[in-house]
């Protein structure tokens, strides 16, 4: 391939065995799923890309610090290391722990959102989008117009547009707007990064006209080496350094612990306010648990804490992210359409270019992740207009992105892994004409790409 990619900078102590099933087994393992890959059981599975959420592998500090779990209901010692960790790395005043991300998601919506202001973002996400909608926010979308193409090749498609920014500052004024909620990187996009710049400049825009700022951090260390790699500015700052700026121009943020952390289950909440702390411990209490624990044991805050210092480290991040690249160059080289650039945590198949014989309300990419199972055993996510959902009047969102995930765990493959993976995509788009479109069976009202159920049209 002619590009260089480093080799993993870690040796393997414990293995997990995994078993192929047969072609016929898939056929009928697909249709009792109803052609939903998150109902399919682990065990029918031979390389899992569903999720980069929770499904790392965690180093031997980490399980070295899962047995100093000080489990006490109050004032655990985890707790504390966990709380002067972050307080270290990302710079906020206060941390409130909470069971993963979308915990963190529900408390600030709860406390910062008042009915009927607006919550601008970076593209949505799924749950982040659900919980400022769920407490009376109206999600607005101003990310930079090129994040919704999958053929345009930037550094920074993350990008909040400071003029669609402005405008929603314009039209309802600033005390309509609840808060900015920037998320590094951009999910949704493609695992799409956003530049320090404009970090820096929605910062300014947002202390202009006194309106907070909120990060959506899930995978800022992602983010960080991207800024380190593509703005000049960065190129001789550590990952610590980056990550610890990024969030210097934030009022606060949500972190899903399963992915940047390293671990397998937690998150937090962070804050510089007195008073959105005091009104985020009284709720943490309701959803997630003591403000020393957060419907987290003490071992799993011990992990997270060392891994959290981990995933900092150069060797790490650049070979997660070319990792990724990898698995993105061999499909780039192969034709098939993905979105570009290749993100950090996962290749975004672009199912309407995938398969332009089927129209977006016969949920190409939903359909497209059922074929890949049943043609290679690997398991994908859609993420289109199932995930985009209904809106208010009940009509389907439809997204100008319609794509299949292929999310890459982080210390879990190898680059044989990610070979096997892209002979089968490979081989899949040379029949894609044979791909059928799928109709509802069973369609839940909330966050409906979860439990849904299909059947081929």
């Amino acid at each position: 391939m002619g590009k260089k990619y480093p080799a993993e900078p870690f040796r393997i102590k414990s293995v997990e065995y995994v078993e192929m099933n047969t072609r016929e087994d898939r056929e009928e393992v697909i249709i009792k799923a109803g052609y939903n890959t998150f109902l399919i059981d682990s065990k029918d599975v031979y390389i899992d890309l569903l999720t980069d959420s929770g499904t790392n592998a965690m180093s031997d500090n980490q399980w070295a610090g899962i047995m100093i779990g000080d489990e006490a209901y109050a004032g655990s010692r985890n707790w504390y290391h966990l709380e002067a960790t972050v307080k270290e790395l990302f710079g906020f005043k206060h941390v409130v722990p909470t069971h993963q991300g979308r915990g963190a998601e529900n408390l600030l919506s709860r406390i910062a959102i008042k009915p009927g202001q607006y919550v601008p973002g970076n593209m949505y996400f799924t749950t982040t989008r659900y919980h400022q909608e769920a407490n009376g926010g109206i999600f607005v979308d101003v990310v930079c117009d090129e994040a919704h193409d999958s053929t345009i090749d930037l550094p920074f498609k993350g990008n909040v547009d400071l003029k669609k920014l402005q405008k929603v500052i314009d039209e309802h004024g600033a005390e309509n707007v609840a808060y900015v909620c920037v998320a590094v990187t951009v999910n949704l996009a493609g695992g799409q990064p956003v530049s320090m710049q404009n970090l820096r400049d929605v910062s300014a825009l947002c202390k202009k006209h006194k309106i907070r700022m909120f990060m959506d951090a899930t995978r800022c260390v992602e983010n960080a080496y991207f800024i380190k790699e593509r703005e000049p500015e960065f190129k001789d700052k550590t990952i610590r350094e980056i990550v610890f700026e990024e969030f210097s121009y934030a009022d606060g943020c949500t972190m899903s612990g399963k992915k940047d952390c390293l671990t397998n289950i937690g998150g937090f909440l962070c804050m510089n306010e007195e008073e959105l702390f005091l009104a985020a411990k009284e709720l943490v209490v309701v959803f997630e648990g003591m403000p020393s624990y957060g419907g987290m044991a003490g071992r799993d805050m011990e992990a997270m804490a060392r891994g959290l210092r981990e995933s900092i480290q150069f060797e790490y991040i650049e070979h997660r992210i070319k990792q990724v690249r990898y698995l993105g160059d061999r499909l780039i080289e192969a034709g098939v359409p993905i979105v570009l650039p290749v993100g950090g945590h996962a290749v975004f198949l672009d199912a309407r270019r995938f398969c332009p014989h089927l129209t977006q309300d016969q949920f190409p990419a939903q359909s497209l992740a059922a074929h890949l199972y049943v043609e290679s055993g690997v398991r994908s996510m859609e993420r289109g207009v199932i995930s985009a959902g209904r809106g208010k009047d009940g009509k389907d969102h439809y997204p100008k992105l319609e794509t299949v995930r292929l999310t890459i765990p982080r210390r879990v493959y190898t680059y044989s892994h990610m070979d096997v993976v892209a002979d089968a995509v490979i081989e899949l788009y040379k029949k894609r004409d044979t791909i059928r479109g799928l109709k509802w069976v069973y369609e839940p009202k909330q966050l409906r790409f979860f439990t849904g159920r299909f059947e081929l049209i």
